[in-house]
């Protein structure tokens, strides 16, 4: 059996981590991530339950490792936790760079004891939205083709699917939208390299985007999505899956015919059957 491409030239994105954590700025480019914490952090508190043994997936440990108590471990292909060894794995901030993000979720349910939580947060479809069509407006009318510029993060419904598919119990998938405002497309741009987020795609182009695309990508981005104040707003997505290991405690759904009351008693209304067909 065949393998996929890659999406994603693990190398690169390790060179770009690295780069990153020497960058000035690098504080302030995690802004999302802090967000991303403080969202799961809400959603723990609001758990009726105490967690004694959790674990971490993440490519930024400075900032998830607040997480109390909780082992923190990189986004590596084969994730360091042992089977049935937590009752909370979190994977934070990387999963939308995974080349087998199933496999990562798979493998965060197996290192799950029976009930146990797995949460993960990552960055949503509509992330970007704006940088990705001024790249590629751009791109088209400078050079006359189009290259892969922008990651091709998940939309909400297709990555609620990968926790069924990974075989979590009671999955939900929701999403957190904000819109960010920047100065310019170099100041977007200088975020994303603090972050260590830049294209590290494997079917990128490995040369350098001439200072023509990016002029031109720089005028689309200020004519479409400048603001009266000359801001340029950047819309950033935040999607968070949920699931449990699967347990014989937890709520199963009936069988089909199985319902001892009908839904038109329920609501007080009248039963029209269905028209016959001709």
């Amino acid at each position: 059996m065949t393998q996929p491409p890659a999406l994603t030239d693990l190398a690169a994105l390790a060179s770009h981590r690295a780069r990153a954590q020497t960058l000035s700025g690098r504080d302030e480019a995690l802004f999302l991530h802090r967000l991303a914490l403080a969202d799961l952090q809400e959603r723990l508190s609001e758990v009726n339950r105490r967690f004694t043994a959790p674990a971490v997936v993440t490519a930024f440990p400075e900032i998830f490792g607040a997480l109390p108590a909780a082992r923190v471990v990189p986004d590596d292909d084969m994730i360091a936790l042992d089977p049935g060894s937590h009752d909370l794995v979190v994977h934070a901030m990387s999963l939308h760079w995974a080349n087998d993000p199933i496999g990562q979720l798979v493998q965060c349910r197996r290192a799950l004891k029976p009930d146990g939580l797995c949460l993960a947060i990552l960055p949503g479809g509509r992330t970007l939205q704006e940088l990705r069509v001024s790249l590629a407006e751009a791109e088209a009318r400078v050079t006359g083709g189009l290259s892969p510029r922008v990651l091709p993060m998940g939309e909400i419904r297709d990555l609620g699917a990968l926790m069924q598919r990974a075989g979590f119990a009671l999955p939900v998938a929701d999403s957190i939208l904000q819109t960010v405002e920047y100065s310019s497309v170099p100041a977007l741009l200088g975020d994303l390299r603090a972050a260590g987020e830049t294209n590290a795609l494997a079917a990128r182009l490995r040369r350098f985007t001439s200072r023509s695309v990016l002029a031109e990508a720089a005028r689309i981005y200020e004519s479409n999505y400048g603001t009266p104040e000359g801001r340029l707003k950047a819309t950033v997505e935040l999607v968070v899956l949920t699931g449990w290991a699967p347990h014989s405690s937890q709520q199963q759904p009936l069988r089909p015919g199985s319902a001892k009351a009908r839904l038109a008693d329920a609501l007080s209304v009248a039963e029209k059957p269905l028209p016959k067909d001709g």
